[in-house]
């Protein structure tokens, strides 16, 4: 048996590479790192690919792509390597079968006489009896030798009850019911998770298991191989399901689910990601909600992770976004911009010269990068660039039905922005100059016209902003233009 790494805390992540990682895995992930850190221990990844019929080709590749984004890396692992190489289980097949040689010399493992047919055919037998179908009441009475064509079994050693204790759920325990031959070498060569997790825990000295709740009902096999093996078993913290915005089942694919990758392409920022993945499902001791990584590592523990599940809410999520969007730096955030903006606009002639000025009005409105390709399909980024195209009634104030007064009106605000001098051209000099005219004559009446006379849609930043933006130059150009098409 592998010794025990002398540290007090590793733990590990270990996905299978059988299609996208969805937010279940990753918060796994998420807390085993997290856990690691608070306690100065090893975070080892490890990639479980012993299920080749479920394979999907790029999936492991995927599965570090979206760690690496989030920003959890690791102490030991298939790229990195480490002291327990290899860390890909189809690579450590030598490994398993020496511990079923182990299980094999103590009576403890067995060739499965049965065919697939025969097993299905007793599993039914019992169903139509209806009673639970148990392997090990059928277990031979002498065993064949092993010679790899057969599935090998385990044979549970003891037939009792077990109680453990588990870090999110309190005392557990289960009855004999739980307990069943299982397989732990299939046909093809392959071990199965159930044998195969183990032995690389004991190699790799994992002390906690981090996991989620649905392998509960699995803990007391693994603990009787455990025993079976004379190893101490690590300490179990399952994890409650991320449940569907609805509350009411685990969040899957009909749910909305999704690929991790798919938030990044649509513009969530992984530090927001991040804090709000490690609040689905647990809670600080106090209210606080935005978190450094550092202060996480400091304040994470598993008895504050919930038992029930934790519910999904894209709202939540896309405030979390906002408010790390805001802390973004100038120019980290025009990067983001340019990579999302949609290649209809960054191909104007002006663009470069122009896209610095919106830059505060994106970032007020948006709260993922992707709402900029919303805005541009709204309308509402062309026309900072070029000038908009709209027929004269379009100016006209739902209050006003004289458009001869549209034009006064016009007439006056290109008067009035006249007389404001070019260095102080903006908002509030804007809106000082103005508001007096408007209130007179009708606020609609006036700051309608001037908004649509310069964006060309219903809905745009008010006109004071506006003209600000365009600055002084094109603001006049654009209101002149409004008043030759009436």
């Amino acid at each position: 048996m592998s010794q025990k790494n002398n540290n007090n805390v590793v733990v590990r992540f270990a996905p299978s590479p059988t299609g996208f990682m969805h937010v279940g895995n990753l918060r796994t992930a998420l807390y085993a790192w997290l856990w690691a850190k608070k306690n100065n221990g090893i975070f080892i990844l490890r990639i479980e690919d012993t299920d080749k019929e479920r394979e999907v080709a790029g999936a492991k590749e995927h599965i570090l792509k979206v760690l690496k984004w989030i920003g959890i890396n690791w102490d030991e692992g298939p790229d990195i390597g480490g002291p327990h190489s290899p860390y890909t289980q189809s690579e450590r097949l030598d490994i398993y079968k020496k511990y079923a040689q182990i299980l094999i010399e103590k009576g403890l493992a067995y060739a499965d006489p049965y065919t697939e047919e025969e097993v299905e055919n007793l599993r039914k037998k019992a169903e139509e009896e209806k009673k639970a179908f148990l392997y090990r009441e059928h277990r031979p009475e002498k065993f064949d030798k092993w010679d790899s064509t057969k599935p090998l079994r385990f044979k549970v050693p003891v037939i009792k009850n077990y109680k453990w204790n588990d870090l999110v759920y309190g005392d557990l325990s289960a009855g004999p019911e739980a307990l069943d031959d299982f397989i732990l070498i299939k046909s093809d060569g392959y071990p199965t998770y159930n044998f195969c997790h183990i032995v690389d825990d004991i190699e790799m000295g994992i002390t906690h298991v981090i996991r989620g709740q649905e392998y509960i009902s699995s803990i007391p096999k693994y603990l009787s191989l455990y025993e079976a093996l004379d190893v101490k078993p690590p300490i179990f913290a399952c994890l409650p399901h991320i449940l569907g915005s609805d509350g009411n089942k685990k969040l899957g694919k009909r749910d909305g689910a999704k690929d991790c990758l798919e938030y990044k392409d649509e513009g969530y920022l992984p530090e927001a990601f991040l804090n709000f993945l490690v609040l689905l499902g647990w809670h600080p001791s106090d209210d606080k909600e935005i978190f450094t990584v550092e202060e996480l590592a400091n304040i994470f523990s598993l008895d504050r992770v919930q038992k029930a599940g934790a519910r999904w809410n894209d709202e939540k999520l896309n405030w979390f976004n906002k408010k790390y969007i805001q802390m973004l730096s100038d120019k980290k955030f025009s990067e983001f911009v340019d990579e999302f903006m949609p290649a209809e606009i960054k191909n104007l002639t002006n663009y470069n010269e122009k896209v610095e000025r919106i830059i505060p009005i994106i970032k007020e409105r948006i709260e993922k990068f992707e709402d900029i390709k919303d805005m541009h399909e709204r309308g509402e980024l062309k026309y900072f660039f070029e000038r908009p195209e709209y027929n004269s009634k379009s100016l006209m104030w739902k209050d006003e039905k004289d458009i001869q007064n549209t034009k006064k009106y016009l007439e006056e605000i290109l008067n009035i922005l006249n007389k404001i001098q070019d260095n102080d051209f903006n908002s509030v000099s804007i809106k000082d100059a103005v508001w007096n005219f408007a209130t007179e004559n009708g606020k609609g009446n006036v700051l309608w016209p001037m908004r649509y006379a310069l964006s060309g849609i219903d809905k745009s930043p008010d006109p004071f902003i506006l003209a600000s933006l365009l600055g002084k130059k094109d603001t006049l150009s654009r209101i002149e233009t409004a008043i030759k098409k009436i």
